[in-house]
């Protein structure tokens, strides 16, 4: 019983710590340093439709994280990419997707997420 309990907080241990680490190529960007840059940048909102229809940063295209790996193509490697969700956990592993299954370099993405935003919004 006890090792069962110890593979369970191992497991929380690991999951906690996917969610909250951001790796060495994702750079992590201020509001106020997202907004310097990401009009040169492919800007991705990597929620699902439903949020983004409710509210989206002007300019941003939704490839929803749970489409990306079959939308890959859609995004370009040789420009810089921008991505936010609500938190920033969802932008965390869409850009370990980019990074590891589209070669994407150059990525960033927005402290906070969304919810964080104080920026202009476009609603659908």
């Amino acid at each position: 019983m006890v090792y069962v309990w110890l593979v369970l907080l191992a497991l929380l241990v690991y999951v906690l710590f996917k969610r909250i680490y951001t790796p060495k190529y994702l750079k992590t960007l201020t509001q106020e340093e997202f907004i310097q840059g990401y009009r040169k940048a492919q800007l991705i909102d990597v929620r699902e439709p439903r949020e983004y229809d409710s509210g989206h940063i002007l300019g941003a295209r939704n490839i929803p994280l749970s489409q990306l790996k079959q939308r890959l193509k859609e995004v370009r490697t040789d420009q810089p990419v921008y991505l936010y969700c609500q938190s920033g956990a969802r932008s965390r592993q869409a850009a370990a997707i980019l990074k590891k299954k589209h070669g994407v370099e150059d990525v960033s993405h927005l402290k906070g997420g969304f919810r964080k935003w104080t920026g202009k919004i476009k609603k659908k």
